[in-house]
């Protein structure tokens, strides 16, 4: 346990960290636009730039519960990665091999994509493309990482998209306890995550959209939307509320939220960082079923995450679950497995937020009769949230283009199924990944519990 972790920061180290908030003018809600977009967060903010950027003059409007960002979009773990989390395989069977070698090089070039339409727009999100270095630590982890390489490269992928390590240079990019394999991949960087909220927000206002905050989308039909401060018509709506979705009655089966927590620690010393590896700000991650996840941050802290709380009754987000003491405690303990040496170091901010997983494990972006959705990135919605706003931008418009063939595109995913189902369906997987990982330690050999439960999704 870290000596120093006593009452760490309840927030998000990115909101203490991306610099002088968005200037949004209060105004009120306009009677009519080309297009109003429901959510703040990356989906909406992108969708809404890519709109202006391809349609000068078009009128959009992106309304927002709380703050732009105030989701996941501003509080996850700052991977810009190609991962998607929908097996190669699955996508194959609805749309053929060639469509999803197709979506994996779209993750794969989205990732620079994603700097190059920062840069146009002047945002500065701390963007380093390094790749991310995944390792494993006990025999079953071991063949997990080497199955998965393998996947890749039996989906075209080269040795340069996807390398397998031994544990002598796996420990050249990260120095982590235990080490015995590895792999990398270069199609990731890291990010500011809030830093880059900000910056797309500024674009649209700059660019001539309009973003009002503190305004709640209740409902909505082809033509209409309706809030807490009025109806406004438009010519076309798109809902991008991802993990908020089932808050709204009537998608209330559609998706859930999954919570993911975060810590960071007080900037490291170059000493620390000499013993630690990742020179270059690569990400990282340890190839067990319960998702972690870390990156080194501009400012030379560990940002480090992972999944393992609880589904709630009936989708119920609140404040109050950002920060989930044992799900805290074990990431501190991960943390610390992985470094001994950081024993002393001191834990500045710890938070979390709610992540939206559609049923089938499978992310989307729909637009039919005026209406469009997107989302279900299951946290990976980074660069997944980029390549859906600018596919929905061209379906809005009526663009054809190499995105608006892509597998994900007018795909609809079965619903959830409803309560106590939901739940007891949702904590089993969640109970069952934790289990998996103690398998595969305890036999060090890939997990049969993991193996069933991915089947069922």
């Amino acid at each position: 346990m870290l000596a120093r972790y006593h009452q760490p920061v309840a927030r998000s180290l990115w909101h203490d960290t991306a610099g002088p908030a968005v200037e949004i003018e209060r105004q009120p809600l306009p009677k009519h636009a080309d297009v109003v977009i429901i959510g703040g967060g990356y989906t909406g903010l992108w969708t809404a730039l890519h709109l202006l950027r391809y349609s000068p003059g078009t009128r959009v409007v992106v309304i927002e519960r709380h703050q732009v960002g105030f989701g996941a979009s501003g509080r996850n773990g700052g991977w810009a990665s190609a991962f998607f989390p929908t097996p190669m395989p699955k996508i194959a069977r609805e749309s053929g091999n060639e469509r999803a070698i197709a979506m994996q090089h779209a993750m794969y070039r989205v990732v620079d994509e994603l700097a190059i339409w920062a840069s146009q727009e002047g945002i500065d999100c701390d963007y380093a493309k390094s790749g991310s270095i995944l390792f494993a630590r006990n025999a079953g982890q071991v063949a997990n990482l080497r199955a998965e390489v393998a996947r890749h490269r039996a989906w075209g992928a080269t040795d340069t998209d996807w390398a397998a390590l031994n544990a002598a240079d796996t420990r050249t990019r990260i120095n982590a306890e235990g080490i015995q394999a590895g792999a990398f991949t270069p199609h990731c960087a890291a990010i500011h995550p809030l830093k880059l909220v900000n910056g797309l927000a500024r674009a649209v206002i700059r660019r001539g959209g309009i973003i009002i905050e503190g305004i709640n989308g209740l409902s909505y039909s082809r033509g209409t939307v309706s809030t807490d401060h009025g109806i406004i018509t438009a010519e076309a709506v798109v809902r991008a509320t991802e993990g908020f979705t089932a808050q709204l009655e009537t998608f209330r089966n559609t998706m859930i939220p999954v919570y993911s927590q975060m810590l960071a620690t007080e900037p490291l010393s170059p000493a620390q960082w000499s013993d630690i590896g990742l020179h270059y700000r690569e990400t990282f991650s340890e190839s067990r079923h319960v998702v972690i996840y870390g990156q080194r941050t501009a400012d030379d802290r560990i940002a480090f995450g992972g999944r393992g709380s609880r589904y709630q009754w009936a989708s119920r987000i609140h404040p109050s679950m950002d920060v989930n003491a044992k799900t805290h405690s074990y990431l501190v303990k991960t943390l610390t497995d992985f470094f001994p040496q950081l024993h002393d170091v001191r834990i500045t901010h710890v938070w979390g937020g709610a992540l939206g997983v559609s049923r089938d494990y499978f992310p989307s972006v729909r637009f039919a009769d005026g209406v469009g959705t997107a989302g279900g990135y299951i946290g990976d919605g980074v660069t997944s949230s980029a390549l859906a706003g600018a596919t929905m931008a061209d379906l809005v418009l009526g663009v054809k283009s190499e995105r608006t063939l892509l597998p994900w595109v007018n795909r609809a995913s079965r619903n959830w199924e409803p309560e106590p189902l939901r739940w007891i369906a949702a904590n089993t997987m969640i109970t069952g990944l934790q289990l998996a990982d103690r398998e595969e330690a305890l036999t060090g050999r890939p997990s049969r519990i993991a193996n069933f439960l991915y089947r069922l999704r």
